[in-house]
């Protein structure tokens, strides 16, 4: 059994997308319509073949209560395995990503936690 999947749920499959493709550097490998929504997936461009993130809407009536917990609580959503987490963190600032911790040095891994404007908060971490 392996992991070929894994959701992260957006306010808006556009925005989304241009974040997680034009901003953070993903590449899209899915973009089918299912209706009002799309089945519309992106993987790292150095994993072509690997783990594929959906870019799931927020249809469930749970869904922007939970978003909205976890971000109260300054909890992320999920995390993405970086080279270097200060270089990372000075691209994506750059590019005007808002962070709502900048980069910590916490012993075997740094981490960092951005915005993704799509209603979720995404760590960045760096194992050494």
């Amino acid at each position: 059994m392996r992991i070929t999947i894994t959701s992260v749920i957006v306010d808006d499959q556009a925005k989304a997308e241009r974040f997680y493709v034009d901003v953070l550097g993903f590449v899209k490998k899915h973009d089918v319509p299912t209706g009002d929504a799309r089945w519309l997936t992106v993987v790292s461009p150095e994993d072509p073949e690997g783990c594929e993130l959906l870019l799931e809407p927020e249809g469930h009536p749970a869904a922007k209560p939970f978003k909205a917990a976890l971000v109260a609580d300054g909890v992320p959503y999920t995390q993405f395995t970086v080279k270097d987490v200060p270089a990372e963190f000075e691209r994506l600032r750059g590019l005007g990503v808002r962070f709502t911790q900048e980069p910590a040095d916490l012993g075997p891994l740094w981490t960092a936690v951005l915005d993704d404007t799509c209603g979720n908060l995404i760590q960045i971490v760096q194992m050494k």
